[in-house]
């Protein structure tokens, strides 16, 4: 008896804490794997200076001053680069340091080119390696990715809800500003041209403003709860039709990834403001989030008619599908700071995470490609016959050559779609 609770303890903890961000399993679909390039990254700041302090603000005051956002910046490095570095990261409680693992080298010396600029916004709260896995892997195909940490919004400087409601989108616009204007190395091999979005639940809310989605009267009205809106009118600056949401808009953004993308479930939006999204948009979520909640995110999806988009749906996955990387080894154990695990940060109860950042790297793959570097090919992977996968068939010839009946989805092996749902409108639909 002894023996077997023994066993059960070291199945529920892992032994090896090396909490790799870089796994790609078997079965993951085609464009999953990390590209040809070898990967550096390196840590950079970029100050905001005179920006409004809406943690401090008051009804009759709003304060400035410089706000910093810290970024993870991955991108191509120079052929002979040796693949390999770690992380040093907070776990959700903002006290517990984890060490992660990748293939991206530190400090590395860029590769020669010029390649597009993916940023990457994390939730509330989140940190800047809450998504590393999928900055690593768009790095590895050609792409500069700087994912922030948002001020007031990190596990460790987490504090009023309305800083994040007012600065999430202004921190992108600003942050791809200041990359569009890096110095250095790094900043040589930007295309300033062409810039792709992608955020999770808070961020996702930020890139959905960013890329046109102005926010309702109703929203910026609103009083109660407090935590629903800024002082004054801090929140108005994102207000549809407003000059200084207009001002946000960026010709050099082609797409956007929301995932989980949080603000419908309470009227942030109206269909109005939606469709004043412009910029191709995929939105990925779980059938049975109850944060965002997944009927708020359909109603993004119909009412974004100012664009094509594409929703993609995990069955029976809850607010983490498809965006944290795979549970640190650490948040198995109770957190002193929280009194609880911080597992259910990253973890799902139905989906293996590991599967879900496949998933994902493979469609925002297919998807940058597409809309941000203009490969048509790869518009293939999004057109699938089916939209349910577990209706898909596969009928194949003996040498493995598809027939005319063959409707399963691009790039997945076969039986290996089966929980996913990808559907698709055109803009005026």
């Amino acid at each position: 008896m002894k023996l077997a609770t023994f066993a059960l303890c070291v199945a529920a903890t892992p032994l090896a804490a090396q909490n790799r961000i870089d796994e790609i399993r078997p079965d993951a679909p085609e464009l999953a794997p990390h590209g040809s390039l070898p990967v550096g990254v390196q840590t950079m700041e970029f100050t905001d200076p005179g920006r409004i302090d809406v943690v401090n603000a008051t009804e009759a005051e709003a304060p400035t001053y410089d706000r910093t956002l810290v970024a993870e910046v991955w991108y191509p490095a120079a052929e002979g680069t040796e693949a390999g570095g770690t992380y040093t990261a907070l776990l959700r409680d903002g006290v517990t340091e984890v060490s992660l693992e990748g293939i991206a080298a530190r400090d590395a010396a860029p590769a020669e080119g010029s390649y597009p600029l993916v940023l990457i916004s994390h939730g509330y709260p989140g940190n800047r390696f809450l998504l590393s896995h999928l900055g690593e892997n768009l790095a590895s195909k050609g792409y500069v990715v700087a994912s922030l940490d948002h001020p007031d919004s990190t596990y460790d400087d987490q504090t009023a809800f309305p800083s994040t409601l007012a600065n999430r989108p202004v921190d992108q616009a600003f942050a791809v500003d200041a990359l569009q204007a890096l110095e250095g190395p790094v900043g040589a091999i930007i295309d300033d041209d062409r810039v792709g979005v992608v955020g999770y639940s808070m961020g996702g809310y930020g890139a959905l403003i960013y890329a046109g989605g102005g926010l309702s009267q109703a929203a910026v009205d609103r009083r109660e709860p407090a935590a629903f809106n800024a002082p004054g009118d801090l929140l108005a600056r994102n207000l549809a039709g407003s000059e200084s949401h207009a001002a946000l808009a960026d010709e050099a953004v082609r797409a956007v990834v929301a995932i989980g993308p949080w603000g419908r479930n309470r009227d942030f939006w109206d269909a109005e403001g939606l469709a004043g999204v412009s910029k191709p948009l995929m939105i990925v979520a779980g059938s049975v989030d109850d944060v965002s909640e997944y009927p708020a995110m359909r109603s993004i999806f119909e009412e974004t008619t100012g664009t094509d988009r594409l929703l993609l749906t995990f069955e029976n996955a809850n607010h983490n599908a498809a965006a944290p990387m795979p549970a640190p080894a650490e948040s198995y154990e109770v957190s002193e700071a929280l009194g609880r695990k911080t597992f259910d940060h990253y973890g799902d109860a139905v989906w293996d995470t590991v599967r879900m950042n496949n998933v994902l790297a493979h469609f925002v793959t297919a998807f940058m490609d597409t809309h941000v570097k203009g490969e048509a090919d790869k518009a293939a992977f999004l057109d699938v016959a089916v939209e349910e996968a577990a209706e898909g068939v596969v009928d194949r010839a003996e040498d493995g050559s598809e027939n005319a009946g063959h409707t399963y989805w691009p790039g997945f092996p076969d039986r290996t779609a089966v929980g996913l749902r990808l559907e698709r409108r055109a803009a005026g639909e």
